[in-house]
């Protein structure tokens, strides 16, 4: 990777600061998110039940599970979308369980999300759609804004697609120009929902080297919600793994992999037979 490239992923992403640097787990720090028994049903169907996790400072933590278990939902907790039957939601050291659409919408400039459909903006280029978050900025001049959009492009191998539109481009395209559009943003914090599903896996190994380069040299707070278990073990700090809406196991790739708990192999054990398949 070029040098500017690098010089422009570690600094300009964190608004001009130093990256923040691996001072070892939390460095005693409050953690980012938060669930703290958070239970959320859609009728008589329960998706969450009383669930408790942290993500800390910096790192990485993989969501995995089955499809229905309540992946997906916890994002939109996070974000705010879903509000919790009971249970409070953290972010940043901020309860945002009870907050308005206002307030919400203060906490999503420091926490963004990289959706399965990557809902790009059909009308804008690709270039336009990652500059997007930075016109909101008005204070920013066009020059900076261009030169961002650049780096950001280049950084995520995007540079050859800049005046693409999203019609012409594979579903995982889009992920990765979502992924560029959630960076200029200068989130705090980012999620990504499924970021491999629907892709073949040439594409999805693409993607997953992606969020890994964004992991390494911007080294956001970040939560992957995946089944994908080749992705949990490449990106993630520790692993979240959700069962019959519960936390069925937390704790870091190493233990997952060794855990003796039979719904834990059953889950690794069919989904190393899934990618024989390929």
């Amino acid at each position: 990777m070029a040098e500017h490239v690098e010089e422009f992923s570690l600094r300009e992403l964190n608004g001009g600061q130093e990256p923040i640097q691996d001072r070892g787990p939390a460095a005693h720090q409050p953690p980012f998110f938060e669930f703290r028994d958070v239970s959320k049903s859609f009728g008589d169907n329960c998706v969450l039940d009383h669930v408790s996790f942290q993500v800390q400072r910096g790192e990485t933590v993989c969501i995995m599970g089955r499809s229905g278990v309540g992946k997906s939902v916890t994002l939109k907790l996070i974000m705010g979308f879903l509000k919790p039957d009971s249970g409070r939601v953290i972010s940043d050291e901020v309860d945002i369980t009870d907050m308005n659409e206002d307030q919400l919408n203060q906490i999503r400039k420091q926490v963004t999300m990289v959706f399965q459909s990557g809902a790009l903006f059909d009308s804008l280029t690709v270039a336009e759609n990652v500059a997007f978050p930075l016109e909101e900025k008005q204070a920013m001049p066009e020059e900076e804004i261009a030169r961002t959009v650049t780096g950001l492009l280049d950084m995520l191998d995007l540079l050859p697609f800049r005046d693409e539109y999203p019609s012409s481009l594979s579903t995982g395209m889009k992920r990765a120009v979502a992924i560029a559009r959630a960076l200029a943003a200068q989130p705090k914090a980012i999620l990504y929902d499924e970021p491999t599903t629907m892709v073949d896996p040439l594409m999805s190994q693409n993607i997953a080297d992606l969020i890994q380069k964004v992991k390494k040299q911007v080294k956001l707070t970040s939560i992957v919600v995946t089944h994908d278990t080749r992705l949990g073990k490449q990106l993630a700090d520790h692993v979240v793994f959700l069962h019959e809406s519960k936390v069925r196991f937390f704790g870091t790739v190493a233990e997952f992999e060794s855990s003796q708990d039979e719904v834990v192999r059953e889950f690794l054990q069919r989904d190393e037979l899934s990618l024989t398949s390929f």
